[in-house]
């Protein structure tokens, strides 16, 4: 891949939740028969078919990545380089896998991106589908896009494992009612968490890689846990002052 070029470029991050849009089934029938014509009766009324098509190997123009697209641009931007040279957040070589999507000229090139927790760093790969090459290369820090399922695993599991997994089981117990049972009764979701000025517990968050769990009973209850931080860089929790 070369070396790494540091460069600015606009990153729109939003948390990004899947929609698949399903057709709904109708009926079609024809205009009545004319009465002035006798012996013309209407068609029976058709029903559409509501399952939707396989979905197509590769897009065109500017539509989105397919499913096999991604999976392949994926493969090609893991370069050997870049796998020698990275960790994901678990500490295991190769970089962590973020997102992947269209690039804007519209051209089947997709834009990768990866977190490198060696570096503390936001690597993005972008792929030419129809060459099957790395196009372009870059990396900068300080910059953070939405969490990987993989990372918010990890954080729950630090926060889980650290001391202040008391009061999170003591935040737990007062708004469900019961005692915490377990990851598998709960929904985790996360906001890429940055430091502002008067955030003296989490100073180092938006340079290291750090989230503010937002977690879910089985119930639909939120458990009130914001002045934890996971600083997953660092692997340890800070508390907002």
């Amino acid at each position: 891949m070369g070396s790494f070029r540091k460069w600015a470029w606009g990153l729109g991050i939003a948390s990004a939740t899947a929609v698949t849009a399903f057709s709904v089934a109708s009926w079609q029938a024809n205009a009545a028969p004319d009465p002035g014509k006798p012996g013309v009766t209407a068609d029976q009324p058709k029903v559409s078919d509501p399952q939707a098509g396989p979905e197509p190997a590769a897009g065109v123009g500017a539509d989105a990545l397919t499913g096999d697209e991604v999976s392949r641009a994926r493969t090609i931007a893991l370069t050997a380089e870049l796998k020698a040279g990275a960790t994901d957040v678990t500490g295991k070589g190769g970089p962590e896998y973020l997102t992947a999507q269209i690039a804007e000229d519209g051209d089947r090139r997709a834009d990768v991106y990866f977190y490198d927790y060696r570096n503390d760093r936001l690597v993005k790969q972008v792929v030419d589908l129809k060459s099957g090459k790395v196009a372009a290369s870059y990396a900068a820090a300080g910059m953070q896009m939405p969490a990987s399922e993989q990372e918010l695993s990890t954080a729950f599991d630090l926060l889980l494992a650290d001391p202040a997994a008391a009061e999170f089981k003591s935040a737990y117990r007062k708004a469900t009612g019961k005692d915490f049972a377990g990851k598998g009764t709960v929904k985790v979701t996360a906001h890429v968490f940055k430091a502002r000025h008067a955030d003296a517990g989490a100073a180092q968050c938006g340079k290291h890689r750090c989230l503010q769990l937002v977690v879910e009973s089985s119930d639909n209850t939120f458990i009130d846990i914001n002045q934890f931080i996971v600083d997953l860089s660092g692997r340890k929790i800070a508390r907002l002052s």
